[in-house]
């Protein structure tokens, strides 16, 4: 297959490892799950399992795990050609408890450092991270050196070209080296001067730009240089607010919470779907919650994300289906996305050298991921995130939904809120 890729994403990847019962403390805890995790990891396999060509640049250790990871992304329809071994250092694992519908916490094994963090500027493809249609960086990866440099290599080399996304991803425990949110804010604004696109919830905007009410904070991600921000506010939804002036908060969908881990990979797998495919920024979003939604009602996170066809039964009001399909690339029959893409092309309105018009094209598209943890409810964690790295932030509790002025409200697709139960929107 020849082409650009509709996405390629760059930062975290590594191991999860859940209980397969909800509610078992891990001390007591006798059987797990394994899973390909990291929100750069998830958002591709989102993607993929929604039909779009993706790739990973990331890292691994060279062990056993390592090459457990390189299987679950090939089986997944993820190229994983720039995924490469570390042999200093040992595939990353991630340990999480899962009492729902609103505490996770995790536990990261990424010492003395983990294998994603070695990414080097001179191993990177440029030209391909230059044709493809939406690339996807972490706020993660600007934590330690090289793969800061690497990163901003990558952005530098995007040139503002088509739809380039920072997902904010602020982890606490991957800053306290280096001096915490004060040293991060100096490099996450030299990223946003190269991002289109910036999706985080109240605490990474306020990490980034000082401001952690919803509307300042989209302001000052615009004026920081993005043409979309998308702020998420957990039960409250999502705020997205695009420089040409349109906005639109879009409410949560309702689910019955399993494991909100993953939820944000997921939504931010189907934002890019939906601006590759140039839908308008509210049915983008409303699709994204839907995704984001489905995750969250089942255990895993990688194996969890929906097809085509799991998305539109939800956006009927179907509601969501407890377990999730058999890992692999998405196959789902149809839905109303339009056709599959075809080989390094993809029917998107997003053309490879530059924008689109509108909110929806390049310049209007949102992502989210882990990365935004979207759509799971928050509550205390231990640690700094989620394993995929896609669960709430901790420490972040969303307050009453503030005042939206004339900001429309999108609503979700009719009877797709289910009543009693818990609503999972854009993420904490």
């Amino acid at each position: 297959m020849t082409g650009p890729y509709d996405l390629i994403t760059m930062g975290r990847l590594g191991v999860d490892l859940y209980p397969l019962r909800t509610g078992v403390p891990l001390g007591e805890a006798e059987t797990f799950g394994r899973f390909l995790g990291g929100s750069a990891a998830n958002v591709a396999v989102a993607a993929a399992r929604l039909g779009r060509r993706t790739a990973l640049i990331s890292r691994t250790g060279d062990d056993p795990f390592g090459g457990f990871l390189h299987r679950a992304l090939r089986d997944f329809g993820v190229d994983d050609r720039w995924v490469t071994p570390v042999a200093a250092y040992p595939t990353p694992l991630t340990f999480c408890e899962m009492h729902p519908p609103d505490h996770f916490p995790l536990y990261f094994y990424r010492r003395p450092k983990a294998p994603d963090l070695e990414i080097h500027a001179h191993e990177l493809d440029l030209d391909a991270v230059r044709a493809a249609r939406v690339f996807w960086m972490t706020g993660t990866g600007l934590s330690e050196e090289p793969s800061r440099g690497a990163t901003l290599a990558a952005l530098a080399a995007r040139s503002r070209r088509a739809v380039t996304v920072f997902d904010l991803d602020w982890r606490p425990v991957f800053w306290d080296a280096a001096g915490g949110a004060a040293a991060a804010r100096p490099h996450y604004a030299a990223a946003l001067a190269h991002a289109t696109v910036a999706v985080g919830n109240a605490e990474e905007c306020e990490v980034a730009t000082g401001e952690r009410e919803p509307h300042a904070a989209a302001r000052a991600l615009l004026a920081a240089g993005v043409e979309l921000a998308v702020v998420k506010q957990g039960p409250e939804g999502v705020l997205a607010v695009h420089r040409d002036g349109t906005a639109v908060r879009v409410p949560p969908v309702e689910v019955e919470v399993v494991n909100g881990l993953g939820a944000g990979d997921a939504f931010g797998g189907a934002l890019c779907h939906g601006l590759l495919a140039g839908w308008d920024l509210p049915r983008t979003v409303r699709y994204a919650n839907a995704a984001g939604a489905i995750v969250a009602s089942r255990l895993a996170c990688s194996s969890a994300m929906p097809d085509r066809d799991e998305v539109a039964e939800v956006l009927r009001g179907g509601g969501a289906t407890a377990a999730g399909g058999p890992p692999g690339p998405g196959t789902g029959a149809s839905d109303d996305t339009g056709p599959r893409p075809g080989p390094g092309t993809g029917p998107g309105a997003v053309p490879g050298d530059g924008p689109g018009p509108g909110a929806g094209s390049a310049a209007g598209g949102a992502s989210a991921g882990d990365a935004a943890s979207a759509g799971a409810p928050t509550g205390p964690h231990t640690g700094a995130g989620a394993s995929d790295d896609t669960g709430p932030r901790p420490g972040v509790t969303p307050g009453p939904a503030t005042g939206l002025g004339a900001v429309p409200d999108a609503g979700p697709a009719p009877g797709s809120p289910l009543a009693g139960r818990r609503p999972v929107g854009g993420g904490a």
